[in-house]
């Protein structure tokens, strides 16, 4: 018998997807390799809890050519939501990209809250 996959689809918050496209091309085809392991509903090789931006918030962590993070929530069965992309400078997340994650986190639950009004 053979198994069914759900793949979810990826929801781009604020200027996430533009972010990603700007990677070097190394760093974007494996972030874009992580995203479709979640989107299968599995977890990326190399992740993080990001509780400081918000509950079920994960960072996809990018080691080639240098550093890279992709936050993302996939704990929401319509889809997995990317909250923001970028190249990490220093050994701790910045407060910039921190708080420019916890932005996009609210965006994200403002615009659930707005479909579930129209679809309810």
């Amino acid at each position: 018998m053979m198994k069914l996959i759900t793949i979810k689809i990826v929801k781009w918050i604020g200027s996430s997807r533009r972010s990603l496209r700007a990677f070097p091309e190394d760093a974007r085809n494996l972030a874009g390799n992580q995203l479709w392991l979640v989107q299968k509903g599995g977890y990326p090789d190399d992740w993080k809890s990001m509780v400081s931006v918000g509950p079920g918030a994960m960072e996809i962590r990018i080691h080639r050519p240098h550093e890279h993070r992709v936050i993302y929530v996939a704990k929401f069965a319509e889809a997995i939501y990317v909250l923001h992309a970028f190249e990490k400078k220093g050994g701790k997340t910045s407060k910039k990209d921190l708080q420019i994650a916890r932005a996009a986190y609210l965006e994200m639950e403002r615009i659930r809250n707005e479909e579930a009004k129209t679809s309810g």
